[in-house]
């Protein structure tokens, strides 16, 4: 092989590996924590991203600019009790449901952004879990306290 056919093979290999490594950040930064753990609520399933230690719980979605619509957080207590959530440097609106004994017990539909110092608390039915998804996403579906809900890879 002459010079120039090693100049071109070596960018070639060169802008294979800058292509490899960007495609693997961007699939990174979109996949981040929601590796098949899913909540379905009815015939309704989302990719949920789990706080289940206080420093992840505390930080929930906060300054999160969006949220794909069949993604959430799911929050994990180690025993069913009453938890308010508030939407404290939260940038997107929530749908926040509470969760106890495979059902939903409780549903905050479009729960404001805010930006203020003091923010109002939102406090479901005594609940082991709680779920946010997207505003208006369980309009959309049609999710009702009653529902039945499987959480799976916890």
């Amino acid at each position: 092989m002459d010079k120039g056919n090693w100049v071109v093979f070596i960018i070639l290999v060169i802008l294979f590996i800058i292509v490899l490594y960007f495609n693997m950040q961007i699939n990174y930064e979109n996949n981040i924590n929601f590796d098949e753990k899913k909540v379905c609520i009815s015939k309704n399933c989302f990719k949920v991203e789990i706080a289940d230690s206080l420093e992840e719980r505390t930080e929930g979605l906060m300054f999160r600019e969006s949220l794909d619509s069949d993604k959430g957080m799911l929050f994990v207590f180690d025993e069913t009790g009453n938890y308010s959530f508030w939407m404290k440097n939260t940038l997107i609106l929530l749908d926040i449901i509470w969760i106890d004994d495979d059902k939903v017990v409780h549903i905050e539909k479009n729960v404001q952004p805010c930006k203020e110092e003091i923010c109002e608390s939102y406090k479901g039915e005594p609940a082991r879990y709680v779920l946010e998804i997207n505003g208006g996403k369980s309009d959309e579906v049609n999710l009702n306290v009653g529902d039945v809900v499987n959480i799976s890879h916890i």
